[in-house]
């Protein structure tokens, strides 16, 4: 496991490093100079102070090294270009809390949800439960989350003004976007639950559990089960990652002050120390989340070899 654990973290490093090197260089290939709009109406000697502070004045290669220096010796990401004295990692720090509200609430009501859906689906396959959960689940695919969110506002906000169109900071600011959410995590995981719980129980030893007269309950309890969800770990990978950077449209429909919503707006203004941080962190959080899937998979199947 000792040895396992090393060499997963060592790759860890090496995708983080691409990550950072590539966005890096692409943010400092867009034509242009993210200070001219903010500095053009400064006297030359105050505007020559903002470059060489941000250290705009170096090439991109010496940029790069100083980036690396500071966020490998220091964990320093940087000052935002756009807002002087906001640091990028008291942001971070900051609006992931507030991306990690309604994001994590989503994810923990969809995989429930959905899980529940997938078994219903795959007990029932092709009569009218299934086939309800499953005209669920391409909603849930099929619906962007901007139409879904745009309806929810008009029912529960304009037409039965029970809920807040948008803001922050009361827990009914939480209900809708929650909502929103969830709905296409339902439906990823009511799909892959029931193909994966169909797959099993058409194996062999499946058969020959329930040929031997074991009860239809406890061969999915015991056998089924374990075996069909696993590989629904996989999933989270991208589903908690996507908590912070991947729920920007919705952040942006309800205003909240999330991590996605911060994202969208760095972009405008071409802050490109926010965007190369919130990058680094969503980088980070992926193939983090990514360790521990693995990990896990080590441990609740002995079958996994740990190289």
């Amino acid at each position: 496991m000792k040895k396992f654990l090393v060499k997963r973290i060592g790759y860890m490093l090496i995708t983080l490093v691409i990550i950072i090197t590539a966005t890096f260089y692409m943010m400092h290939s867009i034509p242009g100079d993210p200070l001219a709009h903010m500095a053009r109406n400064l006297p030359e000697q105050t505007k020559a102070n903002y470059y060489a502070k941000y250290g705009l004045d170096k090439s991109t290669t010496e940029q790069y090294g100083i980036f690396m220096k500071n966020l490998i010796t220091k964990g320093d990401l940087g000052e935002s270009l756009k807002y002087p004295g906001t640091y990028i990692t008291d942001t971070l720090l900051e609006n992931s809390r507030v991306s990690a509200t309604p994001g994590g609430l989503a994810l923990i009501i969809g995989i429930f949800i959905g899980v529940i859906l997938g078994i219903v689906a795959a007990l029932h396959k092709n009569k009218w439960p299934d086939y309800i959960v499953m005209f669920i689940a391409i909603l849930g695919i099929t619906v962007p989350v901007f139409v879904l969110a745009s309806l929810l506002q008009f029912v529960f906000c304009v037409q039965l003004g029970v809920l807040p169109t948008t803001g922050w900071g009361s827990w009914k600011n939480v209900i809708l976007p929650t909502v929103v959410l969830s709905f296409g995590t339902i439906a990823t995981y009511a799909r892959y639950v029931k193909s994966n719980m169909l797959d099993v129980m058409n194996q062999d030893y499946i058969l020959t559990a329930e040929a031997k007269g074991v009860s239809r309950f406890n061969v999915i309890r015991k056998h089924v089960m374990k075996n069909a969800f696993l590989p629904c770990m996989t999933l989270l990978v991208g589903q908690v990652s996507g908590i912070f950077t991947g729920s920007f449209v919705v952040e942006k429909i309800f205003g909240i002050p999330g991590l996605g919503f911060y994202y969208i707006n760095s972009i405008n203004d071409r802050d490109y120390t926010m965007i190369i941080g919130t990058t680094v962190f969503a980088a980070f959080l992926f193939v983090f989340v990514q360790l521990i899937v693995d990990i896990a998979y080590t441990v609740l199947d002995p079958r996994i070899r740990v190289d």
